[in-house]
């Protein structure tokens, strides 16, 4: 757990062109963490029938606000696109930086794949790499985050490109759907990078909705069907207000396994994505007698469903935010606990699996 996570609070940084940011404060961060919300984002991550190109379109006005602000403050220099392929695709960092008018100096490439035994992640491969050194500059990545192991493997890989090469980095934009994970992963970076380049500037690290959390290893959830250092959910996490609010004003959205799932299916191997999603529905459907609902319930708002309205508040990191809109969205969230209470989760499953099935006819294979 991150130090002092419980002091950890968001403030608004800015609201413009239908994009809210909020900063993380409340504790000494090397680094800035920031999340951002906005309505086609917000989609993405409610609704998995979102595939293909989509999902590349849906963060492109979120990122080209980030980059927009980030501009005006003077945080990007000679920008440096790092491509992690396959997931790392989805985000449009050159085609936000192209509508931003940031030049962008330099694209580079590397692979870096899950390797799996028995459906267990066992380790990492670079399989190819072709990377531009570009000294002084801003490094710009994209990519889900969940364990980090992905991310600090590539990224430790371009650090010893740029050392041997005499080079160093300004500092690291780094745009993610990710988990609370990767914020003890960028402190700890920040702090071995800043031995070599005692003036590295440290990353600039922006979640998209939301900064998630993910089940423990050994820790399948109340289900019995999640996956350990994979899939997303908001407990230990802090999730965007117009997030909480879009979400809870949907009856399923928040059951389902992963806030995102895997984001490279999602993209280009639309069967596979369509899959799982399926094989974890089907999976609640033949479940749902022995699954407790209450429990299920708590594990994804990440406190108890019957919480006071200022335990809410310090839960989900509000403290600083207007009183009268966590008012609003709190009731909102007893109204949906309520609306509930008597749809068992055999017909939340079985919904979702005509719906999903529906959406995506023309995938399956």
């Amino acid at each position: 757990m991150i130090k002092d996570w419980n002091k950890v609070y968001i403030e608004p940084e800015f609201h413009e062109q239908g994009v809210d940011c909020y900063k993380l404060s409340g504790t000494d961060f090397l680094n800035e963490y920031y999340i951002v919300s906005e309505a086609e984002t917000r989609k993405l991550m409610n609704h998995p029938e979102i595939v293909g190109y989509e999902v590349y379109d849906s963060l492109l006005t979120a990122t080209s606000q980030m980059l927009c602000h980030l501009k005006k403050k003077d945080r990007i220099s000679k920008a440096n696109i790092l491509s992690i392929l396959r997931g790392a695709l989805n985000y449009p960092l050159e085609e936000s930086c192209y509508k931003e008018h940031i030049q962008v100096h330099d694209i580079s490439f590397i692979s870096s794949e899950r390797v799996f035994e028995n459906e267990e992640m066992t380790g990492l491969a670079i399989k190819y790499s072709k990377l531009a050194v570009v000294p002084g500059s801003t490094l710009m990545i994209g990519d889900i985050i969940a364990s980090g192991e992905t991310f600090a493997n590539c990224l430790k890989y371009v650090i010893d490109c740029y050392i041997q090469k005499g080079a160093r980095l300004r500092n690291i934009l780094f745009f993610t759907i990710g988990a609370n994970k990767g914020i003890e992963l960028l402190e700890r970076l920040t702090e071995e990078i800043r031995q070599t380049w005692p003036d590295f500037e440290g990353f600039i690290a922006v979640y998209y909705e939301g900064i998630f959390s993910c089940y423990e290893e050994g820790d399948k959830g109340v289900s019995g069907i999640n996956r350990a250092n994979i899939d997303f959910i908001w407990r230990n996490g802090i999730i965007s207000p117009a997030f909480r609010r879009r979400t809870l004003s949907l009856q399923n959205a928040l059951f389902e396994k992963c806030t995102i799932y895997d984001g490279g299916a999602r993209r280009y191997e639309i069967s596979e994505h369509i899959h799982e999603v399926l094989e974890f529905w089907n999976g609640i459907y033949e479940r749902a007698a022995i699954i407790d609902k209450t429990k299920l319930l708590e594990e994804k708002l990440g406190h108890e469903p019957g919480i006071s309205f200022d335990d809410w508040v310090e839960s989900c990191h509000y403290r600083k935010l207007d009183p009268h809109e966590n008012r609003l969205l709190y009731e909102q969230e007893q109204s949906f606990i309520r609306s509930i209470e008597n749809v068992t989760l055999k017909e939340i499953s079985q919904q979702r699996i005509e719906e999903f099935s529906t959406a995506l006819k023309k995938y399956m294979i």
